[in-house]
C-alpha cells in the first residue's frame, strides 16, 4: 500500500514548477490530494486554509515586480475583509508588460504612481488612499448602469473609509487631476460615500435612496423632547423624521423582533415613520422602497399628533 505524500515540509504557497525542480515534489504528487492547486502552477498544502490574502499571495508569485495589488484583494490584506476567498485576486499591470489572462487573477493595464505603492511578497501593494481610489475604478464602466455600479462601489467604499478612519476631504487629491477610465464615476461615488455606515446593505440602501431623489443621513440618534436616548436609526431622513431600516436575516427571531417593535414604538412617539427594507426588498424592489419613503414624507406625523408610546402607530414597510 502506497503511502501518502507528507507535504509538511513545502511552504504555504509555492510554484509547482520550482518545487519540482528542487526535488521537493513530482510530477504525479502535484495532482494527489496533498496539495491543492491555487492557479496554474500555483499551489498550496492540503491541511492549509485557503483565505483570500493566501492567495494574494499566491497570484504574486505568478506576477511581474511592476504588478500593484489593490482593490478589495489589497483592502482584504490591509485587514478590511471586502474579498472572499473564491474572488479574483486584483492587479494592476503597466501597459509595457505581457501578463495574463489567468482564471483567478483580475488584470487592469494602467499606470500607479511609485509614491502610491509599496514592496510586498516581490510586487507591490497600493497605499490606502490608492485602494479607495481603485475601489471604484475596478468597475466596469460598460456592463451596467451608474445606479448599480454605485450600489457595488460605494458600500465598498464606506466600509474601508470607516476602517481606515478616512474621510473624502482626505482621498480629494486621489480622484482630482485624473484622467482614469471610470473616474467620473469614482468622484461621484466620492460624493455620495460616509463611512459612518455600519454595514454594506446600509451603504446600498442609501444608494437606492439617493438614486430615488432622497438624501438620508446614516446612524442618526433619536433623542425624547427630555434628552432621553431612545434609539439610533440605519438612516434617517431627518427634516420629514422618517426612519429607513435594513432588516437582516436575523431580525427573523422572535426575539428581536419584539425587541425591534419596543424600539420602534418609542422613536414613533416622537413623530417618526418607519420603513422597513429586506434583502429582498434591495434585490427586487428599489421603486417599492423609494416610493414607501416619499409616502412616509407625505403623512409624517408632526410632534404634536405623535401617538402615545403604548400604541402601535403607523408603521411604513416593505417586507
Amino acid at each position: 500500500m502506497t503511502r501518502p505524500f507528507d507535504s509538511s515540509h513545502l511552504p504555504d504557497v509555492f510554484r509547482g514548477s520550482e518545487a519540482r525542480k528542487a526535488g521537493l515534489i513530482t510530477a504525479s504528487q502535484l495532482r494527489g490530494s496533498s496539495v491543492r492547486r491555487l492557479f496554474q502552477d500555483v499551489y498550496t498544502r492540503a491541511g492549509v486554509e485557503v483565505t483570500h490574502e493566501l492567495r494574494c499571495r499566491g497570484a504574486a508569485l505568478l506576477a511581474p515586480p511592476e504588478a500593484v495589488l489593490t482593490g478589495r484583494s489589497a483592502a482584504t490584506v490591509h485587514g478590511v475583509e471586502l474579498a472572499n476567498p473564491s474572488d479574483p485576486v486584483e492587479m494592476i499591470v503597466p501597459e509595457k508588460n505581457r501578463f495574463g489572462p489567468i482564471v483567478g487573477i483580475k488584470v487592469r493595464r494602467t499606470e500607479v504612481k511609485p509614491e502610491e505603492s509599496r514592496p510586498w511578497n516581490g510586487i507591490r501593494i497600493a497605499r490606502k488612499r490608492r485602494i479607495a481610489l481603485d475601489l471604484l475604478l475596478r468597475l466596469s464602466p460598460r456592463k451596467s448602469s451608474w445606479t448599480r455600479r454605485l450600489r457595488i462601489g460605494v458600500p465598498d467604499l464606506d466600509q474601508f473609509m470607516r476602517a481606515n478612519n478616512l474621510t473624502d476631504l482626505h482621498l480629494n487629491g486621489e480622484f482630482y487631476g485624473r484622467r482614469n477610465r471610470g473616474i467620473r464615476l469614482a468622484r461621484h461615488a466620492l460624493r455620495l460615500s460616509d463611512p459612518r455606515a455600519e454595514s454594506h446593505p446600509e451603504s446600498e440602501l442609501r444608494i437606492v435612496l439617493a438614486a430615488g431623489g432622497i438624501t438620508a443621513t446614516p446612524q442618526v440618534e433619536v433623542r425624547s423632547r427630555t434628552g432621553r436616548f431612545l434609539a439610533r436609526l440605519d438612516l434617517a431622513d431627518e427634516k420629514f423624521r422618517v426612519a429607513i431600516e435594513y432588516d437582516g436575516r436575523w431580525h427573523n427571531t422572535p426575539k428581536e423582533q419584539a425587541y425591534d417593535r419596543k424600539r420602534r414604538r418609542r422613536v414613533e412617539a416622537e413623530g417618526w415613520r418607519f420603513v422597513i427594507a429586506t434583502a429582498e426588498d434591495l434585490a427586487n424592489d428599489f421603486k417599492g422602497i423609494v416610493d414607501a419613503v416619499w409616502q412616509a414624507r407625505r403623512g409624517a406625523f408632526s410632534p404634536r399628533k405623535a401617538p402615545r408610546p403604548d400604541q402601535e402607530g403607523v408603521r411604513m414597510a416593505r417586507v
